[in-house]
Protein backbone atom coordinates (compact mmCIF):
# COMPACT_ATOMS: atom_id res chain seq x y z
CA UNK A 1 0.00 0.00 0.00
CA UNK A 2 1.37 3.41 -0.98
CA UNK A 3 1.39 6.05 1.77
CA UNK A 4 2.43 9.69 1.76
CA UNK A 5 4.21 12.05 4.13
CA UNK A 6 3.91 15.84 4.24
CA UNK A 7 6.63 17.59 6.26
CA UNK A 8 7.37 21.19 7.14
CA UNK A 9 9.29 23.24 9.72
CA UNK A 10 8.46 26.42 11.59
CA UNK A 11 9.55 28.30 14.72
CA UNK A 12 7.79 27.89 18.06
CA UNK A 13 6.22 24.93 19.83
CA UNK A 14 2.78 26.51 20.25
CA UNK A 15 2.51 27.40 16.57
CA UNK A 16 3.75 23.95 15.54
CA UNK A 17 1.17 22.23 17.74
CA UNK A 18 -1.57 24.49 16.36
CA UNK A 19 -0.57 23.58 12.80
CA UNK A 20 -0.61 19.89 13.68
CA UNK A 21 -4.09 20.26 15.12
CA UNK A 22 -5.27 21.98 11.93
CA UNK A 23 -3.80 19.18 9.83
CA UNK A 24 -5.95 16.64 11.67
CA UNK A 25 -9.02 18.28 10.09
CA UNK A 26 -7.74 17.89 6.52
CA UNK A 27 -9.49 15.85 3.84
CA UNK A 28 -8.17 13.30 3.11
CA UNK A 29 -7.59 12.89 6.82
CA UNK A 30 -4.07 11.93 7.92
CA UNK A 31 -3.73 8.69 9.84
CA UNK A 32 -1.03 10.28 11.97
CA UNK A 33 0.41 13.72 12.76
CA UNK A 34 3.65 14.36 14.64
CA UNK A 35 5.35 17.39 16.16
CA UNK A 36 9.08 17.26 16.96
CA UNK A 37 11.63 19.80 18.14
CA UNK A 38 14.69 19.94 15.90
CA UNK A 39 17.51 19.63 18.43
CA UNK A 40 20.09 21.77 16.68
CA UNK A 41 19.64 25.03 18.56
CA UNK A 42 17.66 26.61 15.72
CA UNK A 43 14.38 26.83 17.64
CA UNK A 44 12.59 25.15 14.74
CA UNK A 45 9.95 22.44 15.02
CA UNK A 46 9.04 19.81 12.46
CA UNK A 47 5.40 18.99 11.75
CA UNK A 48 4.57 15.91 9.72
CA UNK A 49 1.38 14.31 8.50
CA UNK A 50 1.03 10.79 7.13
CA UNK A 51 -1.69 9.87 4.64
CA UNK A 52 -3.18 6.82 2.95
CA UNK A 53 -4.16 9.04 0.01
CA UNK A 54 -2.14 11.82 -1.63
CA UNK A 55 -2.78 15.01 0.35
CA UNK A 56 -4.21 18.11 -1.29
CA UNK A 57 -1.33 20.42 -2.28
CA UNK A 58 -3.56 23.49 -2.20
CA UNK A 59 -4.68 22.79 1.36
CA UNK A 60 -1.10 22.20 2.49
CA UNK A 61 -0.04 25.51 0.90
CA UNK A 62 -2.82 27.35 2.73
CA UNK A 63 -1.83 25.75 6.02
CA UNK A 64 1.86 26.52 5.67
CA UNK A 65 1.10 30.13 4.74
CA UNK A 66 -1.40 30.59 7.57
CA UNK A 67 1.03 29.33 10.22
CA UNK A 68 4.23 30.86 8.84
CA UNK A 69 5.77 27.50 7.98
CA UNK A 70 7.98 26.50 5.10
CA UNK A 71 6.13 24.91 2.16
CA UNK A 72 5.28 21.27 2.83
CA UNK A 73 7.46 18.63 1.20
CA UNK A 74 5.26 15.73 0.10
CA UNK A 75 6.88 12.32 -0.41
CA UNK A 76 5.55 8.97 -1.51
CA UNK A 77 6.58 6.29 0.96
CA UNK A 78 7.33 2.77 -0.29
CA UNK A 79 5.51 -0.20 1.19
CA UNK A 80 8.35 -1.58 3.32
CA UNK A 81 8.37 -3.75 6.44
CA UNK A 82 10.72 -1.39 8.28
CA UNK A 83 11.33 -3.66 11.27
CA UNK A 84 12.33 -6.51 8.95
CA UNK A 85 14.59 -4.15 6.99
CA UNK A 86 16.26 -2.87 10.17
CA UNK A 87 16.86 -6.43 11.31
CA UNK A 88 18.58 -7.20 8.02
CA UNK A 89 20.63 -4.00 7.94
CA UNK A 90 21.78 -3.69 11.57
CA UNK A 91 25.10 -5.37 12.23
CA UNK A 92 26.18 -6.28 15.77
CA UNK A 93 27.64 -3.39 17.78
CA UNK A 94 30.76 -3.53 19.93
CA UNK A 95 30.80 -0.93 22.71
CA UNK A 96 33.63 -1.47 25.13
CA UNK A 97 33.08 -4.98 26.46
CA UNK A 98 29.44 -5.01 25.35
CA UNK A 99 28.34 -6.83 22.21
CA UNK A 100 24.82 -5.95 21.06
CA UNK A 101 23.12 -8.18 18.53
CA UNK A 102 19.76 -9.22 17.13
CA UNK A 103 18.38 -12.75 17.07
CA UNK A 104 19.58 -13.12 13.46
CA UNK A 105 23.17 -12.85 14.75
CA UNK A 106 22.80 -15.08 17.81
CA UNK A 107 25.21 -17.62 16.35
CA UNK A 108 27.95 -14.99 15.94
CA UNK A 109 28.47 -13.92 19.58
CA UNK A 110 32.23 -14.04 20.23
CA UNK A 111 33.85 -15.26 23.41
CA UNK A 112 34.95 -12.82 26.09
CA UNK A 113 32.26 -10.17 25.56
CA UNK A 114 29.25 -9.01 27.58
CA UNK A 115 26.41 -9.98 25.22
CA UNK A 116 23.03 -8.24 25.07
CA UNK A 117 20.35 -9.27 22.59
CA UNK A 118 18.39 -6.19 21.49
CA UNK A 119 15.64 -6.67 18.94
CA UNK A 120 14.85 -3.99 16.35
CA UNK A 121 11.56 -2.38 17.38
CA UNK A 122 9.88 1.00 17.65
CA UNK A 123 11.86 1.84 20.80
CA UNK A 124 15.18 3.71 20.71
CA UNK A 125 18.45 2.09 21.73
CA UNK A 126 20.12 -0.59 19.61
CA UNK A 127 23.66 0.70 20.18
CA UNK A 128 24.13 1.94 16.61
CA UNK A 129 23.38 5.56 17.48
CA UNK A 130 26.18 7.70 18.89
CA UNK A 131 24.22 8.46 22.06
CA UNK A 132 23.57 4.86 23.10
CA UNK A 133 27.08 3.89 22.06
CA UNK A 134 28.51 6.73 24.13
CA UNK A 135 26.55 5.70 27.23
CA UNK A 136 27.66 2.07 26.91
CA UNK A 137 31.29 3.08 26.53
CA UNK A 138 30.99 5.41 29.51
CA UNK A 139 29.58 2.82 31.90
CA UNK A 140 32.16 0.30 30.70
CA UNK A 141 34.95 2.77 31.53
CA UNK A 142 33.48 3.54 34.95
CA UNK A 143 33.29 -0.11 35.95
CA UNK A 144 36.74 -0.86 34.53
CA UNK A 145 38.03 2.07 36.59
CA UNK A 146 36.78 0.49 39.81
CA UNK A 147 33.27 1.90 40.25
CA UNK A 148 30.87 -0.43 42.03
CA UNK A 149 27.15 0.32 41.93
CA UNK A 150 24.41 -1.14 44.08
CA UNK A 151 21.48 0.97 42.88
CA UNK A 152 20.97 2.07 39.25
CA UNK A 153 18.18 3.88 37.38
CA UNK A 154 17.76 4.26 33.62
CA UNK A 155 15.49 7.25 32.89
CA UNK A 156 14.06 7.28 29.36
CA UNK A 157 15.24 3.73 28.84
CA UNK A 158 13.91 2.98 25.33
CA UNK A 159 14.85 -0.63 24.67
CA UNK A 160 16.24 -0.95 28.20
CA UNK A 161 19.76 -1.60 26.91
CA UNK A 162 21.55 0.68 29.41
CA UNK A 163 19.73 -0.76 32.41
CA UNK A 164 20.54 -4.27 31.22
CA UNK A 165 24.18 -3.32 30.66
CA UNK A 166 24.42 -2.17 34.28
CA UNK A 167 22.77 -5.38 35.46
CA UNK A 168 25.38 -7.38 33.56
CA UNK A 169 28.31 -5.37 34.98
CA UNK A 170 27.09 -5.48 38.58
CA UNK A 171 25.22 -8.77 39.20
CA UNK A 172 24.30 -7.75 42.75
CA UNK A 173 22.99 -4.30 41.85
CA UNK A 174 19.38 -3.22 42.06
CA UNK A 175 18.39 -1.76 38.66
CA UNK A 176 15.19 -0.09 37.45
CA UNK A 177 14.27 1.26 34.00
CA UNK A 178 11.59 3.79 33.09
CA UNK A 179 10.24 5.51 30.00
CA UNK A 180 7.51 8.05 29.33
CA UNK A 181 6.15 5.85 26.49
CA UNK A 182 4.31 2.64 27.42
CA UNK A 183 5.32 1.09 24.08
CA UNK A 184 8.98 1.57 25.01
CA UNK A 185 8.30 0.08 28.44
CA UNK A 186 6.79 -2.99 26.82
CA UNK A 187 9.83 -3.30 24.53
CA UNK A 188 12.22 -3.01 27.49
CA UNK A 189 10.27 -5.68 29.38
CA UNK A 190 10.51 -7.99 26.36
CA UNK A 191 14.24 -7.38 25.97
CA UNK A 192 14.82 -8.03 29.67
CA UNK A 193 13.03 -11.35 29.28
CA UNK A 194 15.08 -12.27 26.20
CA UNK A 195 18.26 -11.63 28.19
CA UNK A 196 17.06 -13.50 31.32
CA UNK A 197 16.99 -10.24 33.28
CA UNK A 198 13.26 -9.98 34.03
CA UNK A 199 13.78 -10.21 37.79
CA UNK A 200 16.80 -7.91 37.71
CA UNK A 201 15.44 -5.06 35.56
CA UNK A 202 11.84 -3.99 36.26
CA UNK A 203 10.50 -1.40 33.82
CA UNK A 204 7.88 1.24 34.64
CA UNK A 205 6.09 4.03 32.77
CA UNK A 206 7.06 7.42 34.16
CA UNK A 207 7.96 10.97 33.20
CA UNK A 208 11.32 11.58 34.81
CA UNK A 209 11.25 10.21 38.36
CA UNK A 210 7.47 10.50 38.70
CA UNK A 211 6.75 6.93 39.81
CA UNK A 212 6.55 5.53 43.37
CA UNK A 213 8.96 2.70 42.56
CA UNK A 214 11.61 5.17 41.40
CA UNK A 215 11.16 7.31 44.51
CA UNK A 216 11.25 4.29 46.83
CA UNK A 217 14.58 3.05 45.46
CA UNK A 218 16.42 6.38 45.67
CA UNK A 219 19.14 7.51 46.19
CA UNK A 220 20.97 6.02 43.20
CA UNK A 221 24.68 5.32 42.73
CA UNK A 222 24.26 5.66 38.97
CA UNK A 223 21.59 7.24 36.79
CA UNK A 224 21.42 7.02 33.00
CA UNK A 225 19.41 9.56 31.01
CA UNK A 226 19.71 9.28 27.24
CA UNK A 227 16.95 11.68 26.22
CA UNK A 228 17.08 15.26 24.81
CA UNK A 229 18.62 18.58 25.79
CA UNK A 230 15.41 20.21 27.04
CA UNK A 231 14.26 17.36 29.31
CA UNK A 232 17.81 16.85 30.56
CA UNK A 233 18.06 20.46 31.71
CA UNK A 234 14.59 20.32 33.29
CA UNK A 235 15.54 17.14 35.16
CA UNK A 236 18.75 18.55 36.71
CA UNK A 237 17.18 19.37 40.12
CA UNK A 238 15.43 15.98 40.24
CA UNK A 239 18.67 14.25 39.32
CA UNK A 240 20.36 15.96 42.26
CA UNK A 241 17.51 14.95 44.56
CA UNK A 242 17.64 11.28 43.52
CA UNK A 243 21.41 10.77 43.19
CA UNK A 244 23.41 9.56 46.19
CA UNK A 245 26.32 11.67 47.43
CA UNK A 246 29.21 10.76 45.16
CA UNK A 247 26.76 9.17 42.72
CA UNK A 248 27.32 9.30 38.97
CA UNK A 249 25.19 10.37 36.03
CA UNK A 250 25.63 9.31 32.41
CA UNK A 251 23.78 11.77 30.17
CA UNK A 252 23.31 11.75 26.41
CA UNK A 253 20.79 12.43 23.68
CA UNK A 254 22.40 15.82 23.18
CA UNK A 255 24.32 17.32 20.31
CA UNK A 256 27.93 18.42 20.78
CA UNK A 257 26.81 22.05 20.45
CA UNK A 258 24.33 21.52 23.32
CA UNK A 259 26.71 19.87 25.77
CA UNK A 260 27.89 23.07 27.48
CA UNK A 261 24.32 24.21 28.20
CA UNK A 262 23.45 20.84 29.74
CA UNK A 263 26.69 20.77 31.72
CA UNK A 264 26.03 24.26 33.10
CA UNK A 265 22.61 23.18 34.40
CA UNK A 266 24.14 20.19 36.20
CA UNK A 267 27.06 22.13 37.66
CA UNK A 268 24.47 24.50 39.08
CA UNK A 269 22.66 21.49 40.57
CA UNK A 270 25.81 20.30 42.33
CA UNK A 271 27.53 17.96 39.86
CA UNK A 272 31.06 18.00 38.47
CA UNK A 273 32.23 16.74 35.08
CA UNK A 274 34.13 13.44 35.22
CA UNK A 275 34.30 12.49 31.54
CA UNK A 276 32.99 13.49 28.14
CA UNK A 277 33.02 11.68 24.80
CA UNK A 278 31.86 13.10 21.49
CA UNK A 279 30.90 10.59 18.80
CA UNK A 280 30.15 12.35 15.55
CA UNK A 281 27.68 15.14 16.33
CA UNK A 282 26.56 13.55 19.63
CA UNK A 283 27.98 14.03 23.11
CA UNK A 284 27.92 11.90 26.28
CA UNK A 285 28.62 13.42 29.69
CA UNK A 286 29.67 11.59 32.87
CA UNK A 287 29.03 13.62 36.02
CA UNK A 288 29.56 13.08 39.74
CA UNK A 289 27.47 14.53 42.56
CA UNK A 290 29.46 16.63 45.00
Amino acid sequence: MTTYSALTTLPGQDTAEALAEAMENMSPEPYGVGVFEIEDGSGLWEVGGYFLEQPDDAVLLLLSTAFGAKPFVVSELPDIDWVAKVRRDLAPVEAGRFWLYGSHDADKVPAGVVPLQIEATVAFGTGHHGTTLGCLRAVDRLEAGGLTCQNVADIGSGTGVLAMAAARLWPDAQVIASDIDQVAVDVAIANAEINDLTDRVPCVEAAGFDHPDLAARAPYDLIFANILKGPLIELAPDMAAHAAPGGHLILSGLLVVQAEDVLAAYVKAGFTLVDREDIGEWSTLVLRKG
